[in-house]
């Protein structure tokens, strides 16, 4: 008896994102059709896993903006003399998402009325901001502000600066600092991407929606995503292996917890 080959699958989501190899880089969009954006909302970590959850963004990267030093270090920022900010630098799509998007997204990864963020260079190093590049981006952060603030009963802190004003490049922050979520509990998975430098963490699409999906709330969701994912890019057979295994584990620990819910007595009062 003999056996034929079935052809390799070619399905992917988006066509302007073809699979990949584990070890390439995903290919952008034209420079055209990419915006660049960098927003400041406490912890970089928090809103990093919120932006890479979103539809549109290509590449996401933690870092420090508006000081006066060159080249800081996490250490130095947190000191607070450098005049530093956490933020993260978003490289999105404009024909998937807009930059208003962005702002929404921005304002739901935090809370905008903290009054910490009015102590910025005095007791903290976080500050809530929007900073822009031109007039029309100015002119949808401020829309968006107003939508916000209409929404809640305490006066919103955020600044919403001009890019220039901050006199600052957007420095990368150190390697541990990028895909937070991704890096925490799953370094088999990064190391099975080749993701090591904090630049690689950062260049990397396949890391930015992976980051985005293992953020998530619940595991059964996480769980559904990632088969998704592993049936949208073409991945090394280590990846496919780690991201399999990531499964499993999920799926088990579901059906644990319910099997856990479903033997408590009917009675049982907390």
């Amino acid at each position: 008896m003999t056996y034929e080959l079935l052809p390799k699958s070619q399905s992917h989501i988006h066509d302007e994102y073809p699979q990949q190899s584990a070890t390439s880089l995903p290919e952008l969009p034209p420079l055209e059709f990419l915006g660049e954006a960098i927003f400041a909302a406490g912890s970089f970590w928090q809103l990093d896993s919120a932006f890479c959850r979103s539809n549109g963004e290509v590449r996401t990267a933690t870092g420090y903006f508006g000081g006066n030093l060159k080249k800081p270090t996490y250490r130095e920022v947190v000191q607070g003399w450098t005049g530093h900010t956490e933020a993260v630098r978003v490289t999105y799509d404009k024909r998937e998402t807009s930059y208003k998007a962005l702002c929404r997204v921005f304002w739901a990864s935090h809370d905008p009325t903290e009054k910490e963020y009015l102590e910025f260079g005095i007791r903290t190093h976080h500050k809530s901001a929007i900073f822009y590049s031109n007039e029309e981006e100015k002119k949808q952060a401020q829309q968006s502000k107003v939508e916000q603030q209409m929404k809640l009963d305490r006066r919103i802190v955020t600044k919403i600066t001009h890019l220039s004003s901050s006199d600052s490049e957007f420095y990368l922050a150190e390697s541990c600092h990028q895909k937070y979520d991704l890096q925490k509990d799953h370094m088999r998975l990064c190391e099975s991407l080749s993701l090591r430098s904090a630049q690689q963490f950062a260049d990397s699409y396949l890391a930015c929606k992976l980051n985005g999906i293992i953020s998530g709330a619940k595991k059964i969701s996480i769980a559904d995503d990632l088969k998704d994912f592993l049936r949208t890019y073409q991945l090394s057979q280590e990846t496919k292996l780690v991201l399999e295994t990531m499964i499993l584990d999920l799926r088990v620990e579901h059906a644990l917890q319910l099997t856990n819910i479903q033997e408590i007595p009917k009675d049982k009062k907390f």
